[in-house]
């Protein structure tokens, strides 16, 4: 499990953004698991997006399917997974990667 901090500003209305986000980005309905949100699409088996405590961070559990070996699929699915991260976090990828080291630094 992953968890991601959200930009502030963003954090009020992210328990509800979450399924708009997967059925923007996915192209797929997603459907209700727990506290958040469930879908299966190309490479992954099943992507789990919940609001963290206090809804100040996204928590995302993902299974990924390993009989897949088409690259066209696994790079579009990649691409997809982090243009939701980005539209649900407010950050890029690379914004992302600086707030975990230095999370992990602490």
């Amino acid at each position: 499990m992953e968890e991601f901090e959200v930009k502030r500003g963003s954090t009020k209305d992210l328990a509800s953004r979450i399924p708009i986000e997967l059925s923007r980005h996915f192209g797929c309905e997603p459907e209700p698991a727990g506290d958040g949100y469930a879908i299966a699409c190309g490479a992954i088996r099943r992507l789990i997006a919940t609001p963290g405590p206090g809804g100040k961070t996204l928590r995302v559990e993902i299974e990924t399917d390993p009989s897949i070996e088409d690259d066209a699929v696994i790079l579009a699915t990649i691409r997809k997974r982090n243009a939701f991260l980005e539209a649900a976090t407010g950050f890029s990828s690379k914004e992302r990667v600086k707030r975990s080291k230095k999370k992990a630094v602490e």
